[in-house]
């Protein structure tokens, strides 16, 4: 899936995250955020700019987030941040 950087995923998703990416992944280091408050790792203030600051890390695609998909093919743009920006 190709991301759009909407950010939808990071500010309204209930999703767990880790606290300090410079520690590994361990349940002392996991955060779930329930959507009301927006992931700490996004940066940016503008839909179709937003990243995340830990996607370089190693072990972020065992995160939820780094194991995020849809059912379309691998180079398919994702269908949230397409519906999210085209509105």
């Amino acid at each position: 899936m190709i991301c759009l950087k909407c950010g939808y995923c990071c500010l309204t998703y209930l999703i767990p995250i880790v606290k300090d990416p410079n520690k590994e992944i361990s349940d002392n280091n996991i955060l779930v955020l329930d959507g009301s408050v927006r992931c700490p790792h996004l940066q940016g203030t503008k839909s179709g700019e937003y990243f995340c600051k830990i996607h370089h890390y190693e072990w972020f695609k065992d995160t939820p987030c780094g194991q995020h998909t849809q059912i379309e093919r691998e180079n398919s743009k994702c269908r949230i941040g397409y519906h999210k920006m085209k509105i």
